[in-house]
């Protein structure tokens, strides 16, 4: 397949670095030990429901919302090799 001034398994590659970058995000996420019944940002009560769906949490709905948001914002790098990326 034809693919310009990309070499052969240059978009598996993408895939590739794409999928190790949500990993390692997933990973770094995973907190070993108890949740904790506080919140380490604001200190609200973390419900018990929540705290025995997900093990090791740290952070209450809201905090764990702004977080999520942050982490959207902050990935600039395109790797999906759009043409737009390509033109400048």
């Amino acid at each position: 397949m034809a693919g310009g001034w990309a070499r052969d398994g240059a978009v598996q590659d993408q895939i590739d670095a794409s999928v190790d970058d949500a990993v390692q995000l997933a990973r770094s996420r995973l907190n070993e030990g108890e949740s904790l019944a506080e919140c380490e940002e604001c200190d609200a009560v973390i419900p018990e429901k929540r705290r025995q769906a997900i093990p090791g949490i740290r952070l209450c709905i809201q905090c764990q919302t702004k977080l999520e948001q942050q982490e959207v914002k902050a990935g600039g790098i395109n790797r999906r090799g759009s043409k737009d990326s390509q033109l400048r």
